[in-house]
């Protein structure tokens, strides 16, 4: 597709504050609100500036909290206000470099959990400040539909995707283990920080693992990729992008290491997150030419500040969860998820890159780097809206106990017919297509750390789907996929299109499939 050439971040970024000021004024001439369904975006981090122009008309000083209201609520960090104005417009430099009307179908909130510096909070209560800031904002609006956005992050300690006590409260903050309130809580994977590991890259990034708590099942993980490729900055002629358009971004950290299959997929996508610029004799520099850009904390001295890496990719996520679920207002959490997932596709580079063969195990490698891809809210919206896709919002009981022993069986499944449009198909002849399944449900971790290295104990149920194969008819599937059928020797003897799938049983891991 042909696209206009866009401004770097630089061309916003160095204008005098009073330029600035004017594209501010521009695009707040041609915005309108229409938040009809209440959904909102909580934004934990060091705190938001809502006295910032763009970050006015969607967060209220009512909905500015902190875990500890001895904190204050302001940021004086600057990461919470460029996390609030990404969630708020998404990619802030399109926004600017368009004269199109913009609608915002979606408000900001902001929980403060970290303290001011110099104060750090205790590793222990990681959980239960992000527990504490979640809480603040539901007792002040506790009916809206929220996307809870995340980019704090520790890697003091390697898990090898095991949870710690910081996933395993962000897994049962999302399964509504304690108050059977279910929340999409959005997480930044984490950094590669270091312009040593820059120069490694892509090896740095697939040998750098996730951050904690992004590992946690339930969570949609965000890692990133990157589009800007364009250097404009005439003191860097001798300079060139680290990564190639669509590839991993520099600064995306991986489960690729990770040594257990058993654990999730992790980041589950990705979202943009800048590039680096390497220059002569192997030397590197993060020039603003290749990020993307926000708002900055402090408007009497800019209105922009320069932004990337996980950070801006999960804020990016967030703002597209919360378009979906004002377009989709009955939609729950995990849908949501799964929606944003499904709407996920391998850019050619990342294939080209990281998928060494076609086999199903170069897939799963793929997917630990990748995730499942790059989303796209117009897919995502399309899905949703197309008479050739199925969504189902259902609930099951997965296991009941045995009538006569002391162990639990497999109780409920679901079975669905799926709308094939078979003149469509006989019409296509033999040509090739393809078919997207995601399943996407949150477990109820373990409440304590004595079962978290183990999945089987960590998790509360498992669920899974599968396919009938060619020629296989309904009783003959359900037949071969129930297990007291095989038990009593009725297993028809087909099969199952297991083989056909590009992950194979790869994708039975974590909670979306």
């Amino acid at each position: 597709e042909f696209r206009k050439a866009r401004e770097v971040a630089t061309y916003f970024v160095e204008e005098e504050n009073a330029d600035q000021v004017r594209w501010v004024d521009d695009l707040l001439a041609r915005t309108s609100i229409d938040n009809e369904n209440d959904v909102c975006v909580l934004v934990l981090d060091h705190g938001v500036n809502n006295g910032h122009r763009l970050l006015e008309p969607l967060l209220s000083d009512d909905d500015c909290h902190a875990a500890d209201p001895d904190w204050g609520t302001h940021d004086g960090h600057g990461h919470g206000t460029m996390m609030a104005g990404t969630a708020g417009y998404g990619d802030l430099g399109e926004c600017l470099d368009t004269q199109s009307p913009m609608v915002l179908r979606h408000c900001l909130e902001s929980a403060k959990i970290l303290p001011p510096s110099p104060e750090q909070n205790p590793k222990r209560l990681w959980g239960h400040f992000t527990a504490r800031g979640i809480s603040r904002a539901e007792i002040q609006a506790p009916l809206r539909k929220r996307v809870i956005c995340m980019a704090v992050t520790g890697n003091d300690d390697l898990h090898r995707g095991r949870p710690s006590s910081w996933s395993g409260q962000v897994d049962e903050l999302a399964s509504g283990y304690d108050d059977n309130r279910r929340r999409l809580i959005v997480v930044s994977a984490g950094n590669v920080k270091e312009p040593e590991e820059w120069r490694r890259f892509p090896d740095s990034n697939i040998t750098s693992e996730v951050h904690d708590p992004a590992q946690a099942w339930n969570a949609l993980s965000v890692g990133a990729f990157t589009e800007k490729t364009t250097i404009t900055d005439p003191t860097l002629s001798t300079y060139s992008p680290i990564a190639e358009a669509g590839d991993l971004s520099p600064f995306s950290s991986t489960s690729a290491i990770w040594p257990d299959r058993k654990w999730p997929i992790k980041p589950d996508v990705l979202f943009e997150g800048g590039n680096v610029a390497r220059g002569p004799n192997d030397s590197v520099f993060d020039t603003d030419d290749l990020k993307l850009i926000s708002t900055y904390y402090d408007p009497q001295i800019a209105q922009f500040a320069s932004f990337d890496a996980t950070s801006a990719a999960s804020a990016q996520a967030a703002w597209m969860a919360a378009r979906l679920q004002s377009e989709y207002p009955s939609a729950w959490p995990e849908t949501i998820r799964g929606l944003i997932v499904h709407s996920a596709e391998w850019t050619e580079k990342q294939k080209q890159r990281y998928l060494r063969g076609g086999s199903k195990g170069d897939h799963y490698r793929l997917a630990k780097i990748c995730g499942y891809g790059v989303p796209r809210l117009e897919r995502a919206i399309s899905c949703a809206s197309n008479s050739l896709s199925l969504i189902s919002q259902a609930t099951l009981q997965p296991f009941a106990k045995h009538e006569e022993q002391s162990r639990y069986i497999s109780k409920d499944m679901h079975l669905y017919r799926l709308p094939w449009p078979s003149e469509v198909l006989r019409d296509l002849g033999e040509l090739r297509v393809q078919m997207r399944i995601t399943l996407s449900y949150f477990i109820e971790p373990s409440p304590g750390e004595v079962g978290w290295k183990d999945r089987y104990r960590y998790a509360s149920h498992a669920l899974r789907f599968e396919l009938n194969g060619p020629g296989e008819h309904e009783g003959e599937f359900v037949q071969r996929i129930n297990r007291k059928a095989r038990e009593d020797n009725e297993h028809p003897g087909t099969e199952g299109a297991t083989d056909h799938w590009t992950l194979g049983e790869t994708r039975n891991v974590g909670s979306v499939h």
